[in-house]
């Protein structure tokens, strides 16, 4: 029997989980910064060589966590800081050019709610790329060429989504890439509450485990930025910590040393695993979970990520713009 391994997409619950039975990972560098808006943090996961990669299950670059209860609130004020800590970042991770060619890509399935991030993202880009040449200059010099789809998912187009978006990206040859996904957290408390952004690409439908090809620098032959949100947390990860709550209640109330005590300490994690795989049948390795006011939260997401991106990539689009205007 398998060991249980809950399943994550975020490189923050990776590292975290590796650092509780080390201090330190070789090859990785995390870094936190508080930021002014209360209970927002952003921490940096920076995996520097191939020792780190091994370690983290992913490729080397730098994952940057943006995490806030703000999110989920329909609290304007809160998101326009969201929105100016995010834009940042994805300045920082875009290559060094005064106006780029950008390509924006909403991966994912706009018919499901807690996929429809990527689609519902591209609706609100604003984009350039068959104007930039025909308006003013003053206008011109304000934005960049902005290029933005959602290529769908393989079950409903038949084509493999890389397939899709390295044809779109060979005709538009742009500067950068950003791409953007749902994905999966281990901890509940992360769902609809984290972005992540990083410059190693996406494997579009990792979240659920349908795997597909990685769209990253070396598939397009441009820089990618992947943009994600945590929107589900698969089933046998909730029950698995359902499980280790109740024994840890039973251990409280055995006497220590007892055969009762000593027997719940020592319960392996295949003897769980085994638990949570009866109790899912059988649909253990297919459930995955989404909060019920997925519909409202996505729409915050649709719009924190959409003012963040148009911000960062239009060196002329400010806050004001974003409030006096709608993308």
């Amino acid at each position: 029997m398998k060991r249980f391994s809950p399943y994550t997409d975020l490189a923050i619950e990776i590292a975290e989980n590796i650092m509780t039975e080390a201090t330190e990972i070789e090859g990785v560098e995390v870094g936190h910064e508080e930021c002014d808006l209360s209970g927002t943090t952003v921490t940096n996961v920076r995996i520097t060589d191939e020792k780190g990669a091994e370690a983290m299950g992913k490729p080397i670059g730098s994952y940057i966590t943006l995490e806030s209860e703000h999110i989920k609130e329909n609290d304007i004020d809160a998101h326009e800081k969201i929105i100016s800590i995010l834009s940042k970042y994805i300045k920082y991770l875009c290559p060094d050019k005064e106006r780029p060619t950008v390509l924006v890509i909403g991966l994912g399935n706009r018919d499901v709610t807690p996929d429809s991030l990527g689609p519902k993202v591209v609706g609100k880009i604003l984009v350039t790329r068959h104007i930039k040449n025909t308006v003013p200059e003053d206008i011109n010099n304000a934005v960049s060429s902005v290029a933005a789809f959602a290529p769908g998912v393989m079950g409903i187009t038949g084509i493999e989504t890389l397939e899709i978006v390295k044809g779109v990206t060979e005709r538009v040859k742009p500067d950068i890439v950003i791409a953007i996904d749902a994905l999966a957290a281990r901890k509940v408390s992360r769902i609809n509450a984290t972005i992540q952004l990083s410059n190693t690409g996406v494997a579009p439908g990792a979240g659920i485990g349908n795997k597909r090809k990685t769209i990253n620098e070396q598939t397009l032959g441009a820089p990618v930025i992947a943009i994600g949100v945590p929107t589900v947390v698969d089933a046998a990860t909730m029950a698995n910590d359902a499980i280790d709550r109740m024994l840890e209640t039973m251990k409280n109330g055995a006497s220590k040393g007892s055969q009762f005590y000593n027997m719940l300490s020592e319960l392996a994690d295949e003897e769980k695993y085994g638990l949570i795989k009866e109790v899912l049948e059988p649909y253990s390795e297919n459930m995955f979970v989404t909060p019920k006011e997925v519909d409202a939260v996505m729409e915050n997401l649709v719009n924190i990520i959409s003012n963040s991106i148009n911000i960062a990539v239009h060196p002329g689009i400010t806050q004001e713009d974003i409030n006096r205007y709608k993308f």
